[in-house]
């Protein structure tokens, strides 16, 4: 049982608060969706339709991994090379597993894919591991052509539209950015204890027994891991 809770009043009470927090909410999702026709009017630059990426055939292109469609939602993958399965990125493993059913994306002319940030191989052994079914490449060679001056092995949804053969980067976020493909932090923060991690703004006495910057590992392995052990999956990433 927690020990700490909130506090107990009546209906009337209870309904007059949540409205106060509703208003804010509701300004909230209006600044979003304002937000999100500035982003819709942003400028666009153009990247190398050839970018070559390694996919299951082999070589092929940045524009090849649209499969057909006219935009491309691109998660960038941070990955260790040569360290196994329990050490590889835990944000990264968080946030794909999110991503299930690609329908709905698909039915507004998007594709979405991850492009690892290490060799084709191990990499995808890692995504078979997890059991999941969104396109995969490596990107490793093409970097430098993808991201610019950006970080290589860091966290990125890079969105990308194309005009015939010709590509064009149109938005990019990274870190909490990421977020927004993350429904189970969403739904925690509509908890009372939230995500129960140090940095957030509770009331005194609140659990918060997740570390900052180690939230997603459980018994050394990211948490999404311990359901395909016990599952029976391999997790060799034919590394060593």
């Amino acid at each position: 049982m927690n020990a700490v809770l909130p506090t107990v009043v009546d209906r009337e009470s209870f309904e007059a608060e949540l409205e106060s927090v509703r208003a804010r909410e509701k300004a909230h999702t209006r600044e979003g969706d304002a937000i999100a026709a500035a982003r819709r009017r942003l400028p666009m630059v153009e990247v190398d339709a050839k970018a070559e990426l390694i996919g299951p055939d082999g070589p092929t292109t940045l524009l090849d991994a649209f499969d057909g469609r006219g935009q491309l939602v691109a998660y960038y993958f941070m990955w260790h090379a040569g360290q196994p399965a329990a050490d590889q990125c835990q944000g990264c493993t968080w946030c794909n597993t999110q991503v299930a059913e690609l329908a709905y994306l698909h039915s507004r002319d998007i594709t979405y894919a991850v492009f690892a940030q290490g060799p084709y191989d191990e990499s995808r052994r890692y995504h078979d591991f997890m059991g999941w079914t969104m396109p995969w490449y490596s990107a490793l060679g093409s970097l430098d052509t993808l991201l610019g001056n950006r970080p290589h092995n860091v966290m990125y949804l890079i969105c990308y539209v194309r005009d015939g053969d010709r590509v064009f980067e149109t938005y990019w976020s990274t870190l909490r950015g990421v977020e927004a493909m993350d429904n189970s932090y969403a739904l925690m923060d509509l908890t009372v204890y939230g995500r129960r991690e140090q940095w957030e703004d509770s009331p005194a006495g609140w659990p918060k027994e997740w570390e900052p910057g180690r939230p997603k590992i459980l018994n050394g392995r990211p948490i999404a891991q311990w359901s395909r052990i016990e599952a029976g999956r391999s997790d060799d990433l034919g590394n060593g």
